[in-house]
């Protein structure tokens, strides 16, 4: 079980979302205004629908949280609808064609809806407000530790940035912020936002990647013992299950796949260690890598790397241009009928992508560092090992296993 969990509920057109984040221990700072600067960094996006001109996301704390401190407690927020207010009043006229790439009819199928706009509503990405909401108070508990998250957009449809390997993680985050693509490299951005309009024009939508880098991390959070503690599958569950994304690697996991072990694997070098490859904080006192391939897991363990995690997004299935379907109504063919959507939502993704990723981090650090409050924490945090050789003994003697066999060297309890 995590010790950090949240629930999200509430409709894209309802009156409101709401989450509940449990699990958080007592005493960090929360800005109410650092949250909803999160939420507004995730409306900001060349080929934003219209429902971004709308709503102002704004959260709002009714749990948890007193004298601006976390209490320990499970925290409470709410964000308005703004929209809600077209739809309250309105009778809706029936949604009976599905949209292919969307959850109507698979959501339909699996909880038999008489009407499609049951699982429209659920399913809409208007859900991940809550979970920014979410995300920035799990990264300001992890800034506590000097743990930073950020994102960027690397690729929309065929254009890609060029982001040389010097080019420190921190500066590629600021670099982002400064345009509405969410892009480090100026001129990939332009020709991104030239794209995006030339889709918009096209009646279609477009997809692409970005990256989200952790810094700071320190190694040893995961586990290599089960399968569901490794902290490889679990970054890369919660950034599978963002809306659209339909791909996640670690570092440039498909890349070193066509590669030889030997161009792929981080050596390890002895003391004195070499600067940490990107950024990361002071390099240890011991072994350390010039290179960072793993993406700053190994064994599904962090190694003290930046963390570097890449998510790929499809398009977006609601088309203005209309798609062969079937209404399920009268079992006869059909097209598809536009619903208000994005035409390019990757850079809005980013900060979903970074409020998943600050959510898995805090609850792995939870798990390592134990306690009820951060006062408790903070010295737990400052002694943890950071990979020097006076860390890692070694007994440099023979050993057996010890498991008492019989003399045909059965387990003695084998029938």
């Amino acid at each position: 079980m995590n010790n950090l969990r949240f629930l999200t509920a509430g409709e894209s057109h309802g009156p409101k979302l709401t989450a509940i984040l449990e699990g958080m221990i007592a005493g960090v700072p929360v800005d109410a205004a650092e949250i909803n600067r999160e939420l507004a960094r995730r409306q900001k996006s060349a080929g934003s629908g219209g429902r971004m001109k709308i709503e102002r996301d704004a959260a709002r704390i009714t749990a948890g949280v007193m004298a601006g401190h976390t209490t320990g407690a499970p925290i409470a927020f709410e964000i308005a609808n703004r929209d809600y207010a077209a739809w309250a009043d309105r009778a809706i006229p029936p949604m009976t064609v599905p949209r292919p790439g969307h959850a109507d009819l698979t959501a339909s199928l699996k909880y038999g809806y008489h009407d499609l706009r049951l699982a429209l509503e659920r399913a809409s990405a208007r859900e991940t407000a809550a979970r920014v909401a979410v995300g920035a108070l799990c990264k300001a508990y992890l800034a506590q530790f000097g743990i930073v998250v950020g994102g960027y957009v690397t690729a929309i449809g065929q254009i890609t940035a060029a982001l040389p390997d010097d080019l420190p993680y921190a500066e590629r985050f600021a670099l982002a912020e400064t345009n509405d693509v969410r892009c480090p490299d100026e001129s990939a951005a332009q020709a991104m936002r030239e794209h995006i309009q030339e889709i918009m024009q096209a009646r279609d939508t477009v997809g692409g990647v970005f990256e989200v880098v952790a810094l700071s991390v320190p190694p040893g959070l995961g586990s290599h013992v089960h399968f569901d503690r490794r902290l490889s599958g679990r970054l890369m569950a919660a950034l599978g299950s963002i809306q659209a994304i339909k791909g996640v690697e670690i570092g440039p996991a498909f890349a070193n796949a066509r590669l030889p072990g030997t161009q792929v694997h981080d050596e390890i070098t002895p003391p004195p260690a070499p600067p940490l490859h990107g950024e990361g904080g002071e390099p240890p006192e011991g072994s350390g890598r010039t290179t960072n391939r793993a993406g700053g897991l190994e064994g599904g363990i962090t190694t003290g790397e930046p963390i570097v995690l890449r998510a790929a997004m499809k398009p977006i299935a609601t088309t203005l241009t209309p798609l062969r379907s079937v209404d399920l109504a009268t079992g006869q063919p059909a097209t598809t009928q536009y619903e208000r959507s994005d035409f390019c939502a990757v850079p809005r993704a980013v900060v979903v992508g970074e409020a998943m990723v600050s959510w898995v981090l805090a609850d792995e650090l939870l798990r390592k560092l134990g306690g009820d409050s951060l006062a408790e924490q903070l010295p737990r945090f400052a002694a943890l090992p950071r990979g020097r050789v006076d860390e890692l003994p070694m007994d440099n003697a023979a050993w057996r296993f010890g498991y008492e066999t019989n003399d045909e060297g059965r387990m003695t309890n084998d029938r």
